[in-house]
């Protein structure tokens, strides 16, 4: 649109082709201002219904906020645009004061010999304070307090100037002007002392210094910093003054945190050394590198007298700054400027290092793109330091201090938010405070947009903030406030990325919150040798670096808020991607399942093979131990993702994992929600298999009733779908409550029938189970011949088919059978037995199950003592796995080993 003008910088107006417009009422005016403090930024519906309506709001408002939208685009045309649920206005330096005002500065900051033009033109875009005809809206605090201050800054450095070109006598007004409204800024007094003194009127300026320091010393305790009191000095001396040069950004008064990484710095930069030290201070999008910095660097300013550089180097800009260009900057503030200036980039280093030879100067170097950008601007002279920023890390920069930036603890993550947002409110509601930094990952980007949003909305209780955090697909929308937004620093480093790399980024999303070993990336880009992406993600700060795992493969994880915004990109076959990953573990874990003891009723599917790292399966339950978490959040996502065949075989594969290690919540769960998923899909296969699988954890935790059930409607699916083997399995858990309900006969019953269902279907390992529950049975009924032919056949069986652990729970029930009949050396050989084997097979529940077994063997052979410490290891097993199925059983055995150390009669022991 040509001749538009959008000024905010005092009234608000909208001029185009020399005319201003008619904007309408205040709250289309409203509308119009936070748009434009948002500029070239998407803000969201909810986002302008908040700014313009704090308290109260009418019952058409989001028609009201379509209609004013409407009526703007009268006037800007296509400048105002949808962007999904809101709106973005899209303008350029040339259309808007605000961005012009920015532009000039930073040219000025580039171009010394023309630095003071450009400032005025910068101070004429100011008509007053900004939008002064509007009423004030909190949500617009902190771009307003921006502006004034960046406004503040630039007239402090056009004055400096003026100084500096020997127009004192102008400047004196202005700065005196200046001091006036802002009685405790150091810089303006100074340069209003150096100003007085090139004035020939040193009276006034040792005036001037001497009330600054009662006003410091009274007001606040303080005495005046190095470059005031450099000032004083000069005028005592009657030396020329010049100020040093101060170009840090202001340090943000809310600084809190970081104390270990703070004093390393230091430490680092102020230390001797036989050339200048340098320290990096890296990590990801958001988590406070500039910030720490630039309070560093405000700490230790009193140790470079001569100043401090400060220069942007765009690193996360689509085109990072040549070093050519940086040092033309750096020397221009040294003075530098015109034909001074040579034209090879070594020589400009070569000059700048000479520059800065004898003096003492601090350079930061933000957002550093790379170590080869910054190696050309690092000073030689041991008197001075460089402090390097950077979202990547620089481990090539030479003699370098590298300090990588974590996001932060809970309790700084809560001080950052009560410095903002106000201690009372969250002191009130520290739970919902503590959950509002959980979902901003403790990123203190985003908690300070947390804190700005509670800080602009005081009839927000902190309840509404953490619900709003809860779904993730609109979280980043949500974090936004004024200039602040995670998304818009989260998109500086992704698109930087290589594509291979974007494509892995996003796509690592989709596994979840979960943390993920490093071969799953060349699963989801379907090719081999994907390390080197993976590395760059880590050197770009996008991935985290978790360490090894038990089995020493690396293993990383996206921080939440980065997997939300990669969450929002799309790729196609995405699902196939996904799919292809989800498939590789299904085939590690059928693979590592087969490897493990065989766990009776389990259904272990056969998956196709796929291109995945077997060789971690060395030590199945190793892997599986190292993998647990996530192949449960795998079912979720396979769940979730529709693939109903993939959930609940992986929910199956791991159950060998699960019941060796008395994982049952783990199995519980990733059951239940793999249920959902076949019962969606009408998958009667999966739904028997996760329905048994269920019954058997409630049988683990004494559910009876539940246990029968379930395993009532899987005997009623197996038979639905023609399965005789699950329906075996089925009818054979039925069996187990009866029996555990002391009610044999019955439990008989359904034992002879599942014998007759497993060996029709051939599966030889259960039937070697349900014979030797038989012979249980047996025994419990009092018919030891029975149950001794019984059981050694089961025994046999186990042994022909190297079924070492199902021969060891056989060995469980004949040492029970030796006991009856008083065979107790027999009795006491067979729970030696099985407990060695189950424990090289690392069986913690069956393992507690023998170790009761054996503490009654030891109980008969007289070794009490020995039997109560045994059975005591059992109890602690059963109760820290919630299964209570073992634990009336083992808090008998502990009672008779108790009674035969005559124990009872002590005080302090009580069976429980």
């Amino acid at each position: 649109m040509s001749g538009l003008s959008v000024r905010l910088l005092g009234p608000l107006e909208v001029w185009r082709d020399g005319r201003r417009e008619n904007l309408g009422g205040v709250k289309q005016r409203a509308l119009l201002a936070h748009l434009a403090l948002h500029v070239n930024a998407g803000v969201s519906l909810d986002q302008l219904v908040e700014a313009l309506w704090p308290v109260s709001r009418p019952r058409s408002v989001v028609q009201n906020v379509r209609t004013y939208v409407w009526q703007l685009r009268q006037l800007l045309d296509e400048q105002l645009r949808t962007h999904g649920t809101g709106y973005v206005l899209e303008l350029s330096a040339l259309e808007l004061d605000t961005l012009k005002f920015d532009e000039l500065v930073a040219e000025a900051r580039r171009r010394p010999d023309a630095a003071l033009e450009l400032l005025r033109q910068a101070e004429s875009l100011w008509r007053g304070r900004p939008l002064e005809d509007l009423p004030d809206h909190d949500a617009w605090t902190p771009a307003i307090a921006r502006l004034d201050e960046a406004r503040l800054s630039a007239t402090e450095q056009r004055l400096a100037l003026q100084v500096t070109l020997g127009e004192s006598a102008e400047a004196i007004p202005e700065l005196r002007a200046l001091l006036t409204e802002h009685p405790y800024r150091e810089s303006v007094c100074g340069q209003l002392v150096i100003a007085l003194h090139q004035d020939n009127r040193r009276a006034e300026a040792l005036q001037v210094y001497a009330d600054m320091r009662t006003r410091l010393a009274d007001e606040l305790g303080l005495e005046p910093g190095p470059a005031l009191r450099a000032a004083q000095l000069a005028v005592l001396r009657d030396e020329p003054a010049s100020a040093p040069i101060r170009q840090l950004p202001p340090s943000v008064s809310d600084f809190c945190g970081r104390a270990t990484e703070t004093g390393a710095l230091v430490a680092a930069l102020r230390r001797g050394s036989v050339s200048a030290p340098v320290a990096g201070v890296t990590g990801p999008p958001g988590v406070g590198k500039s910030t720490l910095a630039i309070r560093v660097a405000h700490q230790i300013g009193d140790h470079f007298p001569d100043g401090q550089l400060y220069v942007e180097l765009g690193g996360t800009s689509d085109h990072p700054r040549e070093a050519s260009e940086v040092l033309t900057e750096l020397l221009h503030a040294l003075g530098v400027t015109g034909a001074g200036l040579p034209a090879q980039v070594t020589a400009r280093a070569a000059l700048y290092r000479s520059k800065l030879a004898g003096r003492r100067f601090l350079v930061v170097l933000d957002d550093a793109a790379s170590v080869s950008q910054v190696v050309p601007l690092l000073p030689a002279d041991a008197g001075c330091a460089v402090l390097v920023t950077s979202r990547r890390r620089l481990a090539e920069l030479p003699g370098a201090l590298q300090v990588e930036l974590p996001p932060f603890a809970p309790a700084e993550a809560a001080e950052l938010l009560a410095g903002i947002a106000g201690e009372d409110r969250v002191s009130a509601q520290p739970d919902e405070a503590a959950a509002i930094a959980s979902a901003c990952g403790h990123l203190p980007l985003a908690i300070r947009v947390a804190g700005a949003r509670l800080a602009g909305r005081g009839g927000w209780s902190m309840q509404v903030l953490r619900e709003r955090l809860v779904d993730e697909s609109t979280r980043l929308r949500e974090l936004s406030s004024g200039e602040l937004a995670v998304r818009a620093s989260f998109d500086l480093s992704v698109r930087q990325l290589p594509e291979r790399e974007f494509q892995a980024f996003v796509r690592l999303a989709s596994l979840g919150p979960h943390d993920f070993p490093g071969w799953v990336v060349e699963s989801l880009l379907d090719e081999p040798g994907t390390e080197h992406v993976v590395d760059g993600l880590v050197d770009a700060h996008l991935l985290e670096s978790c360490g090894a795992d038990g089995i020493g493969q690396p293993r990383y994880r996206l921080h939440d808020l980065l997997r939300c915004h990669a969450l929002e990109h799309s790729l196609p076959d995405g699902r196939a991607a996904l799919e292809r990953t989800l498939r590789a573990w299904l085939w590690l874990a059928v693979t590592a399942a087969r490897r493990l003891p065989v766990t009776f009723g389990t259904t272990i599917c056969s998956a196709d093979p796929v291109r995945a790292p077997e060789h971690l399966l060395a030590e199945p339950v190793a892997w599986f131990e190292a993998e647990r978490r996530t192949l449960c959040g795998a079912v979720d996502i396979a769940a979730a993702a529709g693939l109903d065949d993939v959930a609940w075989q992986l929910a199956a594969a791991c159950v060998p994992f699960f019941d060796l290690h008395s994982h049952y919540e783990d199995w519980a769960r990733t059951h239940a929600r793999a249920l959902q998923s076949v019962r969606a899909a009408g998958n009667m296969a999966g739904e028997a298999a996760l329905v048994r699988g269920i019954s058997q954890v409630h049988i683990y935790r004494n559910e009876f009733t539940d246990a029968e059930q379930g395993l009532l409607a899987a005997q009623e699916l197996y038979r639905s779908v023609g399965d005789e083997r699950g329906q075996g399995i089925a009818v054979a858990g039925i069996g187990v409550v009866y029996r555990l309900r002391a009610e044999y006969e019955r439990s008989m019953e359904f034992y002879v029938e599942a014998l007759r269902l497993l060996e029709s279907a051939g599966d030889l390992h259960s039937v070697a189970h349900v014979r030797a529950s038989i012979g249980g049975v047996h025994g419990s009924l009092g018919r030891p011949d029975e149950a001794r032919e019984w059981l050694t056949g089961a025994r046999q069986l186990a042994a022909d088919l190297g079924d070492a652990h199902r021969e060891a729970l056989v060995l469980v029930r004949l040492s029970a059978l030796y006991r009856s009949t008083g065979e107790h050396d027999e009795e006491l050989r067979s729970a030696r037995r099985a407990v060695t084997i189950l424990m090289d097979l690392t069986d913690e529940r069956c393992t507690a199950f023998a170790q009761v077994e054996l503490a009654e063997a030891l109980i008969s052979n007289g070794h009490p003592q020995e039997a109560h410490d045994l059975v005591q290891q059992a109890l602690e097993t059963y109760r820290r796995t919630g299964n209570r199925e073992g634990e009336p059983a083992a808090l008998r055995t502990l009672a008779r080993a108790a009674g035969s150390l005559d124990q009872l009669l002590l005080p302090g022991f009580q069976p429980r």
